[in-house]
């Protein structure tokens, strides 16, 4: 158990050299979203390509949702030659970074109106090396701090989730703003000149990544093989065919095993169940926030000042005053006050509901959605990452942030659904976005003093 810091003490431990490390690992993580997100968009945009097909090119984003399955293989394959040379995970994120280039400069090459089907095949492999480089990341951040600091793995959290927003939003402005110089300048294939620039950023992101240090695995193999023996003993007399099924089995199987036995059946399935559970309200919200700003009078000026200019400021310093408040409380308070904040911030909006259009109301509620997801965010990576075994660190890393994906993604996905059912009262539907928030800390509560991670 960690003594308690002071204030200044939890704040100061954002100047550890290993902060800005994860910095650039959270920035490599967020920069490919440019690539197939806003720049892919507005590129078949700009070339005349419907709204309807647009749309569905963003099905390439399903991939990130189940990288979780092919999590136990990176966990396990080691690369010939480049393992040895630059680390586990450092290998298999070189790899994805030379097959995103090798994509971008094809991308330089084709015509979206002549060669659509090529395009978005190739934003596919983009996807793919993209989700599976986010395995690699996640895992070599967890692994940049030790297991007894859990203070430590806070501020990481809270400094990751700022990395990927850097790369995301100051990609972005590269992006767009070397895309309308190219363009001013009389180039006609403005959008493929801009993916060549691109790719530049990703190589310079590779020459940064030389520089985090990979610890050196010494248990990692030495613990899978053990689960592999007890496998093995399970199956019997050993030849060729059941060594391959222990192996394929102990890929596989061995990160789930591992964390039931870890945790015991039934606090594993209470930890399985808050991940799932804990942003489905906020998930809900935010499904319909935007139809609902319209329906009450926002025009898109308003929404652009209050819902996104001041996001960007708002989620870096309440990310980092999170991280904080989890090294000072520790992960678990700071969830419950997480999830207290998420069902205030929904009477928030509720209370505009039945008030009407009323812009300072609006400013307040946006805001204070804001704040309440940098606090939520920071303090769920915290507690998946202190939850992971060093043995699997990116199959569990994986499989629990799928799993809260899953949860938001396929439940809210009916949100507009609710909202017809009610008739419009968004009074009420956002009261029943505040009740979703329960079952997760219900959850929480009866497991919390029974999870085995640092500090809690």
């Amino acid at each position: 158990m960690e003594q308690k810091q002071t204030l200044l003490q939890s704040i100061l431990v954002y100047k550890d050299l290993r902060m800005l490390k994860i910095l650039l690992i959270g920035a490599i993580s967020g920069f490919p979203w440019v690539l197939i997100a806003s720049s892919l968009s507005l590129w078949l945009k700009e070339e005349g390509l419907s709204r309807s097909t647009i749309g569905w090119a963003g099905l390439i984003f399903s991939v990130y949702a189940f990288n979780y399955l092919w999590a136990p293989i990176i966990d396990r394959i080691q690369i010939p030659i480049i393992t040895k040379k630059l680390g586990h995970r450092r290998g298999w994120i070189f790899l994805m970074q030379v097959t995103i280039i090798s994509s971008l400069l094809v991308w330089s090459l084709i015509n979206p109106s002549q060669n659509l089907t090529l395009l978005i095949f190739i934003g596919l492999i983009i996807a793919v090396a993209s989700a599976t480089q986010d395995i690699n990341l996640d895992a070599l951040r967890i692994e940049q701090i030790n297991e007894n600091e859990g203070k430590a793995m806070a501020a990481g959290a809270a400094i990751a989730v700022v990395g990927w927003w850097t790369g995301y939003k100051l990609g972005g402005i590269v992006a767009l703003f070397t895309a309308e110089y190219f363009e001013s300048i009389g180039i006609d294939n403005y959008w493929q000149a801009t993916f060549l620039v691109l790719g530049v950023v990703i190589i310079l992101m590779n020459i940064g990544l030389m520089f985090i240090h990979e610890p050196i695995e010494t248990n990692r193999r030495i613990n899978q093989k053990e689960t592999d023996k007890i496998i093995a003993q399970k199956l019997g007399s050993s030849n060729f065919f059941k060594k391959f099924i222990v192996y394929i089995t102990g890929t596989i199987f061995g990160p789930i095993v591992n964390f039931f036995y870890k945790n015991g059946f039934a606090i594993a399935a209470g930890i399985l169940g808050f991940v799932f559970l804990f942003k489905i309200g906020e998930a809900f919200l935010g499904r319909m926030s935007i139809v609902f700003y319209k329906e009450i009078g926002f025009s898109k000026g308003d929404i652009a000042i209050y819902s996104k200019g001041l996001g960007w400021i708002t989620t870096v310093v309440f990310t980092l005053l999170g991280g904080v408040m989890a090294m000072r409380v520790g992960t678990i308070k700071t969830m419950f006050f997480a999830g207290g904040l998420m069902a205030l911030t929904n009477l928030l909006f509720a209370i505009l509901a039945w008030t009407g259009r009323s812009e300072l109301l609006f400013a307040i509620a946006v805001i204070a959605d804001d704040i309440t997801a940098a606090f939520a965010t920071v303090a769920f990576v915290a507690f998946i990452s202190l939850l992971v075994d060093r043995t699997y660190t990116a199959t569990q890393y994986a499989l629990l942030a799928s799993i809260g994906t899953a949860g938001r993604t396929t439940l809210a996905s009916s949100s507009g659904a609710l909202v017809d059912w009610l008739n419009g009262d968004w009074g009420t539907f956002f009261i029943l976005t505040t009740i979703m928030v329960i079952p997760s800390l219900i959850c929480l509560w009866f497991i919390r003093k029974k999870i085995k991670f640092g500090i809690q």
